[in-house]
């Protein structure tokens, strides 16, 4: 009896030595995502977005999200990152008054990139019902990317605090939010500021009729 005692008592001694000895290891990044949290105002993320690229240059590669205004077609996605590292082209079929999915398709090269419209439509069949709303959504959604429309609303971008810096002044670029160099990809969500933001970062209406394909 005295000699199990004393065998738990070891065994909970050594646990917390354990314990002590490999801490657990504190989470690499203190968010996970990028982009406006919902109902956010527009200009306070802007100023968010911002201040992530204000600190010094340390060199170091970081994730970001590219929000674009207006939409533009996947070519010309790839055009504007002008080299910076493209990881994730982000699709929206706008339509008025109608809520449309995003739709997140990673790519690796400019070939990959290109070939996102036609993965992005083949995602966007999936509804049932042949007169059901989201099925009809859904429809001309496919169809439109299929035609590779302009419906790239953002991109997940890899680089320099300078390159982010200098992309966050191009022309169609609307915003740029970096990560700290440790975030790890896979590990956090994105979520675009929509270019028909512009007040607050809050879905539209979703009372207009669905557009014949």
């Amino acid at each position: 009896m005295v000699a199990a005692a004393a065998c738990v008592v070891a065994l909970v001694v050594l646990v917390v030595v354990l314990g002590v000895l490999t801490p657990p290891r504190p989470s690499s990044i203190a968010t996970d995502r990028l982009g406006p949290d919902s109902g956010e105002e527009v200009a306070q993320y802007l100023d968010r977005a911002r201040a992530s690229l204000a600190e010094p240059e340390s060199g170091d590669p970081r994730w970001a999200l590219v929000s674009l205004a207006p939409e533009t077609t996947a070519r010309q996605a790839y055009t504007l990152a002008d080299g910076v590292r493209v990881s994730q082209v982000l699709f929206r079929v706008p339509l008025d008054r109608v809520q449309t999915p995003l739709i997140v398709v990673d790519v690796a090269g400019e070939e990959s990139v290109l070939r996102a419209p036609a993965v992005a439509a083949d995602r966007s069949q999936g509804s049932t019902g042949e007169w059901d709303r989201q099925a009809q959504i859904d429809a001309v959604s496919a169809t439109r990317l299929a035609q590779d429309c302009a419906c790239v609303v953002g991109l997940t971008v890899r680089g320099d605090l300078d390159r982010l810096r200098a992309l966050a002044g191009t022309p169609g670029v609307r915003a740029v939010e970096a990560l700290p160099p440790d975030a790890v990809f896979g590990r956090f969500a994105v979520n675009p500021l929509l270019p028909e933001q512009t007040q607050t970062a809050a879905p539209g209406p979703d009372d207009g009729e669905v557009p014949a394909q």
